[in-house]
């Protein structure tokens, strides 16, 4: 699809008082908590209060329909040539030669198409609405526009079509079969749920749990060289997913990349938690979590420091933790010398495509559901995700099981989005309103966490932060922002690369390389944009460039130890426990 025009938060609001609001609300509350069809009324009303701006964008819309019945007839005479509204490269719907080969096939998708645009085009433009207003109302309407394409009909999809007479009829039966199992397990599947075993096929790296709680387990991985760098490594997963997405099979996994570099690992396996769990905080994830997973592995390795790392929500953690040990501990005593940070969020200004779900509705709405259960649901809170990606995620998997018959695909990073975890009620609360809406982590003193105030000013140790050009979950020009908050003297080396969310991150090095990474040191008064200017375009993967920043201040090689050598007790073999809980 064409891009959009986009509404940022910096754009001056005309608000324009609808006399329906009153009853917008009501309806929120009741039959529309998140606002999919209340956000649609309010963009029609909208246009009905500017009936000459609206008569405009439908005589537009009548001419290219026009134009488009006029491009279909000269195809139909074989006179045309070209598309009056051309796919998006990157939209894989209408990629088959019968959407441009066929002149009827051809005149549904470009009527489609120009529908679809224009549609997009008039809600980015709607007048009295405000930003938000206009991104939640258009999100709803392109997720609706996405299920009525007509690729994800069976009559209406040539190569369905194509495939059921090619297969004498096997690929409608193989996809009723197909949508039966879904049905079964609730959810368009995207891969087969034993596709794969947790402990056999992924997360497969040699390693010993040494410490357990009731939030999380330590895995020590087994050291695959004779000596190690002193400092250790500590990883902070994210608790949305589990921890194998950073040690998949051996190609991929960072954990054995970094264990045959010479470097002992750690790595935190989150528990996925029960209704039980609905009042644990995000306090305690960070003194159970993080601090107690410091100091066990500095008490383990017999050393003052460790060098720690974060992903995703974990680096948010991560962030958190290390703005809350430099006043708890004071720099003396800091445990972490320096820090690494994945994909990260700390400045929620605009945290990309999930800023539709962030308002004081939709949150409510979110808690009203987790009150019920004690938790978050970890399909439902991927089925947000899914949506934000609908045409890949879900549309993309109708069509290919049902419509092809086709069998699902044996992927490991869709296996682990699959695994999906659960979310405590007061944690995921607090994470929603204090970061999300509020945006209080980057607010000097602003929160309050496990007694502290808690300032990322304050933060003066070497960081290395890693991000994903097409990241929609955390967009790299907000994760930049760490540049900016942690304290000026602070040493940044920041990278970008190309892909996305995960596979920016598990990023292996191959040859010949797959992608490519921007890398430099940005000082605290330079913008990202003026930054990647400024920085060179390195290809491969940012793996080597990490390991040797990491050589450079882990201390000298020691004879390479285990759990059992320093008297902690193996409470399991890797993966351990908590990975396998569904």
């Amino acid at each position: 699809m064409s891009k959009q025009a986009t509404c940022t938060k910096s754009e001056p609001v005309v608000k324009t008082h609808l006399p329906l609001d009153a009853g917008f609300k009501a309806l929120s509350k009741t039959v529309d908590p998140f606002g999919i069809l209340s956000s649609q009324l309010k963009a029609q009303l909208a246009w009905a209060q500017h009936p000459q701006e609206l008569w405009r964008v439908a005589s537009n819309l009548s001419a290219d329909l026009l134009k488009i019945y006029g491009h279909g007839a000269r195809r139909m005479l074989g006179l045309s040539e070209g598309d009056p509204e051309p796919r998006n490269p990157d939209d894989e719907r209408f990629a088959d030669a019968a959407w441009s080969d066929w002149p009827a096939w051809d005149l549904l998708k470009e009527h489609y198409l120009l529908l679809t645009h224009r549609l997009q085009d008039a809600v980015a433009q709607t007048p009295g609405l405000t930003n938000h207003e206009r991104q939640v109302a258009d999100f709803w309407q392109r997720v609706g526009l996405n299920m009525l394409a007509p690729t994800n009909f069976f009559w209406l999809n040539p190569q369905a079509i194509q495939r059921f007479v090619k297969t004498g009829g096997q690929s409608a039966v193989t996809g009723w079969s197909n949508f039966m199992r879904d049905m079964e397990a609730q959810n368009i599947l995207m891969v087969e749920p034993d596709a794969f075993v947790v402990g056999k096929d992924l997360g497969t790296t040699p390693g010993k749990v040494v410490h357990r709680n009731r939030l999380v387990e330590l895995i020590h991985h087994t050291p695959t060289t004779d000596k190690v760098r002193a400092m250790p490594i500590v990883i902070v997963t994210p608790w949305i997913n589990k921890y194998y997405i950073l040690d998949l099979t051996a190609q991929k996994s960072m954990v054995k990349h970094l264990t045959d570099q010479g470097f002992s690992v750690f790595i935190t396996s989150w528990k996925n938690p029960d209704a039980d769990m609905r009042d644990v905080r995000l306090d305690d994830y960070l003194l159970q979590g993080v601090d107690e997973v410091v100091r066990t592995v500095t008490n383990l390795c017999k050393l003052p420091q460790v060098h720690l790392v974060g992903y995703c929500i974990g680096g948010t953690l991560v962030s958190t933790y290390m703005a809350w040990a430099n006043r708890h501990f004071g720099p003396d005593k800091m445990p972490v010398a320096h820090w690494t940070l994945f994909a990260t969020l700390t400045d929620f200004s605009h945290p990309g495509e999930i800023e539709v779900f962030i308002d004081e509705e939709s949150i409510s709405a979110l808690e009203g559901l987790m009150a019920k259960k004690g938790y978050l649901d970890g399909n439902e809170m991927a089925a947000s995700f899914r949506l934000l990606r609908s045409n890949s995620l879900i549309w993309n998997y109708w069509v290919s099981s049902y419509l092809l018959g086709e069998d699902l695909p044996k992927f490991d990073v869709l296996f682990w989005n699959m695994d999906a975890t659960r979310m405590p009620q007061a944690m995921h609360s607090y994470y929603l309103r204090q970061m999300y809406l509020h945006n209080r982590l980057v607010e000097p003193d602003a929160l309050i966490i496990a007694d502290e105030p808690i300032n990322l000013g304050r933060i003066t140790q070497p960081l290395y932060a890693v991000t994903a050009r097409d990241d929609h979950i955390a967009p790299w020009t907000s994760c930049y922002q760490i540049r900016r908050v942690v304290h000026p003297a602070a040493p940044v080396r920041f990278v970008l690369s190309t892909s996305g969310h995960i596979l920016g991150i598990v990023n292996p090095p191959v040859d010949p390389p797959k992608r490519s990474y921007w890398i430099g040191e940005p000082t605290a008064e330079q913008s990202a944009q003026d930054w990647l200017a400024q920085s060179p375009k390195l290809p491969g993967s940012w793996w080597g460039d990490w390991a040797a920043w990491l050589n450079a201040r882990t201390g000298a090689m020691v004879p390479a130890y285990g759990a059992r050598r320093r008297k902690f007790p193996a409470l399991a073999d890797a993966p351990g426990t908590y990975v396998l809980e569904k």
